[in-house]
Formats: C-alpha cells, sequence, structure tokens
C-alpha cells in the first residue's frame, strides 16, 4: 500500500474528500516525525503499536571492497514496536494462504 491508496483508503471510510484525507494523513505522519525529534520520544497507539527511537550503539564494520575495517558512530535510528491486536491480526490473516 502506498501514501496515495492510504489516503484513498481514509477518504472511503470517513467520507473526507481526497485532499481533506490527504491532510489528515499528513498531519499524523507529520505529528508522528516531530514527536520522534525528542531523545524519550515514545508514541504509543493501543492496540496498534508503539514509536519510540533508539540509540544505536557504535560498531565495527568492513568494507567488502577494500576489507578495511570502519568505525561507524553511535546514533539514533525510529524504531516500531507492533501491539498485541495488530500481531494477532496479521497472524490470523496469514492462516490458510501458502506461499
Amino acid at each position: 500500500m502506498t501514501k496515495k491508496d492510504l489516503v484513498a483508503h481514509v477518504a472511503d471510510k470517513t467520507g473526507l474528500t481526497k485532499k481533506q484525507a490527504g491532510g489528515a494523513v499528513d498531519a499524523f505522519l507529520a505529528g508522528i516525525m516531530d514527536a520522534l525529534k525528542a531523545e524519550d520520544a515514545k508514541i504509543s497507539l493501543v492496540g496498534f503499536g508503539t514509536f519510540s527511537n533508539k540509540l544505536r550503539a557504535q560498531r565495527v564494520g568492513v568494507d567488502p571492497k577494500t576489507h578495511a575495517k570502519k568505525t561507524y558512530p553511535a546514533k539514533r535510528v525510529p524504531h516500531f514496536k507492533a501491539g498485541k491486536t495488530l500481531k494477532e491480526l496479521v497472524e490470523k490473516g496469514k492462516k490458510g494462504k501458502k506461499r
């Protein structure tokens, strides 16, 4: 699903125009991104999941071309943990389908 598909879905479910739904989706995403800027950010959507940021530790990697070691600094990265309801929904949708 793309953002365009999501906007169309929101418009269909709410009766909003696609332009209004697009504004709502943009505002929602901007709210999450703005909140994640803080170091101790945590956005909990009960049943869906929790957005937060985590500190990724400094690490040593290897350049595959030159095999030279390189140190990558510690940095904050966005993190999402799915909620119980979302996990159950995904698990139920998986049953009965073969790959």
